[in-house]
């Protein structure tokens, strides 16, 4: 009797501290995700934060052969920068076009596919087209796989591009502002 009692205060003890320790919330997490109907939240203002060096924010809207689309700007690492201009058609598909080349379209994802459709980006059959296909999907989350299989290097070497309905791109953002709501 006497050797149970430290025991069972000793396991109580532990047990208290990893439920306090478990109950804590992850810091990178987003306490509470937007809810929305799209897999790309689209408007000004909208802004995926990492750090000084590592974000996205839509910047701007701009009509480009008639179509309304979203400036994307992208700062990687600190010195890395991309802009695009993207679109969620009528069909559910994510087009990427340029002001400077409006002729030029590209299809990165058609949210309303099922697991396992696939589609091309271009449909040109060249080096820069990717076949694309769905490898995974939920209410929650899209996931596309991307093949460049007219490209004699890249061919079979896919990546995977993922996104998160109501939030878009996934990641551990530090502020994440969604249609007017920070949501860190």
């Amino acid at each position: 009797m006497k050797k149970t009692y430290p025991i069972a205060r000793f396991l109580f003890a532990l047990l208290l501290i990893l439920s306090v320790y478990s109950c804590k919330k992850d810091k990178n997490m987003i306490s509470e995700l937007p809810s929305g109907d799209s897999f790309l939240p689209m408007q000004v203002g909208n802004s995926w934060y990492l750090n000084k060096y590592n974000y996205t924010e839509i910047q701007d809207s701009i009509m480009i052969s008639g179509a309304l689309y979203y400036k994307f700007y992208s700062v990687v690492g600190g010195d890395g920068i991309s802009i695009s201009y993207m679109r969620i058609d009528e069909n559910g598909r994510l087009i990427i076009s340029d002001p400077r080349n409006p002729e030029y379209t590209s299809v990165q994802a058609d949210f309303n596919a099922k697991v396992g459709d696939t589609f091309f980006t271009t449909g040109k059959g060249n080096d820069t087209d990717n076949e694309v296909t769905v490898v995974q999907k939920s209410d929650k989350e899209v996931v596309f796989s991307f093949d460049a299989i007219y490209h004699t290097n890249l061919k079979g070497h896919p990546y995977q591009v993922r996104y998160i309905k109501g939030q878009g791109f996934p990641g551990n953002w530090t502020r994440l502002k969604i249609n007017g709501v920070v949501y860190k």
